[in-house]
């Protein structure tokens, strides 16, 4: 795969189409569930996909293969992503928090064992975490997927760290919860009789 991108990546320095349609084509599944995920609609990540590849390609020349092209276009789009987050007004991060203060909801029944009989769906995860409200997904996905500390949160965000934090633990606290009870509404599974 590198030695495919390595051609197409010279031909897109030169403003070759065809090569620019070939990167496009190859990435833009995978770029397209990171705009998703920071987006608040279907549109807005349409709209997200279109300008990271409009960057990518004016930015191309400042490849120059110390790493993987696929992980330079993800960090491009993750860039872009938090650029407009940052620049959106209506959202407001969530200040500094006494992190004890939180409250996270806890099963009353903590039976390891009764927990085993519930099975989520890595789609019905992925849904709860897209409910989350807008600056409680963006800190949780740079934390928990993207693998970025807490500093670097603030940093691309614009935030203190432990905005960042308190963020997270909203976070965590809201689909703690909405995982009880989606475990809550579920009919319990016998594992005894599989």
């Amino acid at each position: 795969m590198a030695d495919l991108f390595f051609d197409i990546i010279k031909r897109c320095k030169r403003g070759d189409r065809k090569a620019q349609e070939a990167v496009y084509n190859l990435l833009a599944g995978k770029m397209f569930s990171v705009c998703l995920r920071y987006s608040s609609s279907y549109e807005d990540a349409q709209d997200l996909l279109h300008d990271g590849f409009v960057t990518v390609f004016t930015k191309i020349g400042q490849f120059h293969h110390g790493g993987s092209f696929e992980g330079w276009v993800r960090r491009i789009f993750v860039n872009h992503a938090m650029e407009r987050y940052r620049n959106d007004s209506r959202l407001l991060m969530a200040d500094d928090v006494d992190e004890n203060s939180l409250h996270f909801a806890a099963h009353e029944d903590d039976d390891v064992d009764e927990w085993g009989a519930y099975r989520l769906t890595e789609a019905e995860l992925l849904a709860m975490v897209d409910e989350l409200p807008p600056q409680y997904k963006v800190v949780f996905n740079l934390y928990v997927i993207d693998g970025l500390s807490h500093r670097d949160i603030a940093e691309k965000l614009k935030i203190s760290e432990s905005a960042s934090r308190s963020n997270l633990l909203r976070a965590r606290g809201i689909l703690q919860k909405k995982v009880c009870d989606k475990v809550d509404s579920m009919p319990v599974i016998n594992n005894a009789s599989k």
